[in-house]
């Protein structure tokens, strides 16, 4: 059960490493959670992906969901852009592309 909110967790990371918080202003995706200024300018994508994760993991402590689980186990849905992402290995005009066209399509 301990996989089951590795999607989450890769999603919230991939959301935040495109956010102009990281790739404009070129702060830690950490300190921009973290810091209640930087916070506030978070893109409503990762917000609302930061609460999925927090939901799965509080899910995993809940005895309530004990017997039935959390959420199905990891896609591996992320992993390659994960990757990527971590290694350096993109663009940052089209991430920050790919994050604005997420976060229109949430609006409506």
């Amino acid at each position: 059960m301990g996989a089951s909110c590795k999607d989450q967790k890769k999603a919230v990371a991939i959301c935040l490493q495109r956010s102009p918080c990281v790739m404009i202003e070129r702060n830690s995706p950490q300190k921009c959670i973290d810091d209640p200024n930087l916070s506030k300018d978070l893109p409503e994508l990762c917000i609302a992906q930061m609460k999925a994760f927090l939901d799965c993991k509080r899910g995993m402590v809940d005895m309530t969901k004990r017997m039935r689980g959390n959420a199905p186990l990891s896609t591996g849905k992320y992993d390659e852009q994960y990757d990527n992402l971590c290694k350096g290995k993109f663009d940052p005009r089209e991430e920050m592309h790919k994050l604005q066209v997420l976060n229109s399509q949430e609006k409506e």
